[in-house]
């Protein structure tokens, strides 16, 4: 299975790597391996994540306060956003709107 990104998926994820290593040496680098673990979970069970509307899932990282927002599209898993999920939880749902149609 492929891995997609939006855009701004792309771009919060840069972002939040750099955030995280601004408070602490490596952690930017930890939160990069938690996504990529969190992807690898999608990818081998794109269907048991959190259904947040018809065609979109949640797969919540462990150790931070993140959630992969994605959608399958066949064989390729399109990530909609890095979203941290105490501050504006559901902003996201503009980019994932014409996911559903």
């Amino acid at each position: 299975m492929q891995i997609r990104f939006l855009q701004p998926a792309q771009y919060e994820l840069d972002e939040a790597i750099a955030y995280y290593n601004a408070q602490a040496p490596n952690l930017g680098q930890g939160f990069l391996v938690e996504v990529l673990a969190s992807l690898n979970r999608v990818c081998q069970y794109p269907d048991a994540w959190h259904p947040v509307s018809d065609k979109t899932r949640r797969c919540q990282l462990r150790r931070f306060p993140y959630g992969v927002i994605y959608t399958k599209i066949d064989d390729v898993i399109l990530v909609i956003a890095i979203g941290h999920l105490h501050r504006k939880p559901e902003y996201w749902q503009t980019l994932q709107a014409r996911f559903n149609k």
